[in-house]
């Protein structure tokens, strides 16, 4: 199951950087990953992973679809903050994070 998830999320992503040919990430790549990061880590939590998971599996996902480090720091930590968050509704961590 899990890897389906992610196998699934990860697709989506690929799809949309494909089409997206610029050297650099544009807001809109970045927004949709931190979308995609709220929504799985949400997933994960109501399946009861590990928060060292859970930053392992959406943290390969930032890695692979982002280019410029900057935004792969800037989305690593906002994904520390969504994992250490109480909350598991995803409409909640990304109102918090993904602003």
């Amino acid at each position: 199951m899990k890897k389906t998830l992610i196998a699934a999320v990860s697709i989506s992503v690929a799809a949309f950087a494909y089409a997206n040919t610029k050297s650099s990430d544009s807001s809109e790549l970045v927004n949709q990953q931190c979308n995609i990061s709220a929504e799985a880590v949400s997933t994960l939590k109501g399946l009861r992973y590990g928060n060292a998971s859970i930053r392992k599996d959406v943290s390969s996902l930032i890695n692979t679809h982002l280019k410029t480090q900057e935004n792969r720091d800037v989305a690593q930590k906002t994904l520390n903050q969504m994992v250490d968050d109480k909350a598991t509704d995803v409409t909640i961590l990304e109102g918090k994070y993904c602003s």
